[in-house]
């Protein structure tokens, strides 16, 4: 504990009589001054022990002694110390009762104590409590590093918590809770995730001052830290206790960071291994050679390779380049969204499988991002609603959303089938790509229809080549072969229902067929022709 008025008052070497306020003597004291300013005021700080002989005041003037008692307790001083025996016999009763109105402290210094005496058991003691607090630090340090090695993150929060008398939470990067200590605080850290995000959006390190009385709803108060060493935190911790932490208290929070840090921050160059290892694994996997993928895999992505799976392709939706998305210092934020997308839905691919147990495999392939995660899994969900979140911003017409990223995703599939599951999800990537889509499965492909792919403004054009010199007869007033093909097309060649349907003779129809032929140059008895000039009638039919 640090000094206070009553340890002063109760050292027997001092012999200190209480005066005035002796029910405030608990005060801590920072410092032990000596001052014989009228006004010393200016150079105070607060929690000082002011020692005066009262030379330079008219200590007998009550009006004199009500304002400057006033001053002295308005800039935080303490107490006031009264040496007698130097220029007053005793302490004048125009200081005491100002003392006693005020609710100063005021003891009196018999003149055989030096004041240098009090100022260094002022000082001994404060540096006795420092030692004590950086020992109680240092013993923190070794129970958290024990706590850390033996039980992980869980039981390091634990020890944390005792140590602060408080609670304690560590949050994920993308700023759901992982772990907390007691296990009611784990609601109180979930109310916090605004404050976490916000926190995110600052580089490392950074901390916050959240929560406490001014606060409707929760008396504690509350430290968030960021953690991490990259460029944005990988993830955060949150502290809560009664009132501002002191020394000891403080060695633990910055030793709990320090070692959180080391362990959910990866080395660089384990992180580089993981991602060969992961390369490597998705490489023999499209190459038909699911048996040493997973010889390769080893316990690292094995799990993954023993259920069904989908892949995953996503691209930026623009051409313009992207931050590397293998970085890991990144947060599905709307700042990350739009400087590194890729690196945001990995962080939620990553974080949703870390959450609930899966094994997920995230890889970089060139200005791609390709993740293989389980069927059915959190982390497969986590990114529907993600890519959900990014369509209602986009409908909503928030800033930043509308170009940013599009995503395909394979039906479930195998180690066998690992091929052709890539294959599945690039060809819905293209898809969400000319439909303006965040994400499409591709079964929804199959489920829905092919005419909207004609969108495409290199079908169109090819339409419109097709049938140009059609609609050029037809603008001549010679006919209406465009229109004709398109009823003789829709009933499948019968002559009779087709004419029904234009109004003419059938032989009409069958001249006008003819002259398609001609103009064309191809055969209409060729299936791929009836074909072809289908879907260009149906790309250039109009909206």
């Amino acid at each position: 504990m640090p000094p206070t008025l009553a340890s002063l008052v109760h050292h027997s070497a001092l012999k200190l009589t209480v005066r005035a306020g002796g029910d405030r003597l608990d005060v801590p004291v920072r410092w032990a001054h000596v001052s014989e300013l009228a006004d010393p005021v200016p150079y105070m700080e607060g929690g000082e022990l002011l020692l005066i002989t009262a030379l330079k005041l008219d200590a007998e003037d009550p009006g004199a002694m009500r304002r400057y008692v006033k001053r002295l307790a308005g800039a935080g001083v303490v107490g006031l110390g009264f040496a007698v025996g130097v220029n007053y016999e005793e302490i004048p009763k125009a200081l005491v009762d100002a003392a006693e109105e005020e609710g100063l402290p005021l003891l009196e210094v018999p003149r055989r104590t030096p004041f240098l005496a009090i100022s260094k058991e002022v000082s001994a003691a404060i540096a006795a409590d420092q030692y004590r607090a950086v020992t109680a630090g240092f013993a923190a340090q070794r129970e958290l590093t024990r706590q850390a090695l033996t039980d992980g993150p869980e039981g390091l929060l634990a020890a944390l918590a005792s140590q602060v008398d408080g609670w304690a939470a560590l949050y994920d990067a993308s700023g759901a809770v992982v772990a907390a200590a007691p296990e009611w605080a784990e609601r109180r850290a979930a109310r916090l995730t605004a404050d976490v995000e916000r926190l995110r959006e600052r580089p490392v390190p950074a901390s916050a001052v959240v929560g406490g009385p001014e606060h409707s709803d929760h008396d504690d108060r509350v430290e968030l830290h960021s953690l991490g060493t990259g460029r944005r935190p990988r993830a955060a911790l949150a502290v809560g206790t009664a009132s501002a932490p002191g020394t000891a208290e403080r060695y633990a929070v910055h030793s709990a960071i320090a070692l959180l840090t080391l362990t959910t921050e990866r080395s660089r160059s384990l992180q580089a291994a993981e991602q060969r290892i992961g390369v490597a694994v998705l490489r023999m996997m499209l190459a038909g050679e699911p048996d040493h993928a997973r010889a390769v895999a080893g316990e690292l992505y094995g799990g993954l390779l023993d259920a069904p799976f989908r892949v995953l392709v996503a691209e930026p939706a623009s051409a313009r380049g992207h931050a590397d998305a293998s970085s890991h210092a990144r947060v599905p934020g709307s700042a990350d969204r739009a400087e590194d997308p890729l690196g945001a839905l990995a962080e939620v691919v990553e974080s949703a499988a870390a959450r609930s147990g899966e094994t997920v495999l995230v890889v970089p392939e060139g200005e791609r991002l390709v993740a293989l995660a389980v069927d059915g899994g959190a982390a497969a969900a986590a990114v529907a609603s993600y890519a959900a979140a990014l369509e209602d911003a986009r409908a909503s017409g928030a800033e930043g959303e509308e170009d940013e990223l599009v995503v395909g995703l394979s039906g479930p599939a195998g180690p066998i089938a690992a091929a052709a599951a890539y294959k599945q999800a690039e060809q819905a990537l293209s898809v969400a790509r000319r439909r303006g889509r965040v994400l499409v499965e591709h079964e929804q492909l199959a489920a829905g229809s092919v005419l909207p792919l004609l969108a495409d403004d290199a079908v169109k054009a090819f339409a419109d080549g097709l049938l140009r010199a059609l609609h050029e007869h037809d603008a001549t007033g010679r006919g209406d072969l465009v229109a004709s093909l398109r009823a003789w097309l829709s009933r499948h060649g019968q002559w009779d229902a087709a004419a029904a349907d234009l109004g003419v003779h059938r032989h009409t129809l069958r001249y006008r067929m003819r002259r398609v032929e001609e103009i064309l140059g191809r055969s209409l008895d060729d299936p791929d022709v009836r074909m072809e000039l289908w879907l260009a009638l149906k790309a250039t039919a109009p909206e």
